[in-house]
């Protein structure tokens, strides 16, 4: 059962860390004094690329994992959501030298879907253990009641 929550928590949990580290970066990032855009433009092009990367390897886990099977917001905040805002970090990179301000918009908007996705994604873990997990441990948790009197 550890491996099964093991499991659960990197497909579902995890995540939210990595989404929330990455809005903390780019926002760094961009408020560093850079003498330029394109030096800034190249890691958070990596960065996208990297999450395109990571989000692929979690919608995998999402699918073959057996904890729980994941409805449609499920797959729209932990999967499609996030791979859209790292795939326009990364495709707003290649633009940057001819779009500046498209380039810049694509960084905000990816930046905003990772933190509402990774707000939305934490809220729902905090309310499935609450009402899901935490009320099926408290009724393996009763005294079952001894028929041998």
């Amino acid at each position: 059962m550890a491996a099964q929550g093991q499991s659960g928590a990197s497909a579902f949990a995890t995540p939210n860390i990595v989404h929330f580290g990455t809005v903390l970066l780019i926002s760094a990032l961009l408020s560093a004094p850079w003498s330029g855009i394109d030096g800034a433009a190249v890691i958070w092009g990596l960065v996208g690329l990297i999450g395109v990367v990571y989000e692929v390897f979690i919608t995998w886990h999402m699918r073959t994992q057996t904890v729980y099977r994941p409805v449609f917001e499920d797959w729209l905040f932990h999967a499609v959501l996030p791979l859209a805002a790292y795939a326009a970090l990364g495709g707003s990179a290649c633009t940057v030298t001819s779009h500046v301000r498209g380039a810049l918009a694509a960084v905000a908007v990816a930046v905003l879907v990772l933190l509402f996705a990774g707000i939305h994604n934490a809220w729902d873990t905090a309310t499935y253990h609450i009402f899901v997990v935490r009320p099926r441990q408290e009724d393996s948790e009763l005294p079952t009641e001894d028929t041998d009197r």
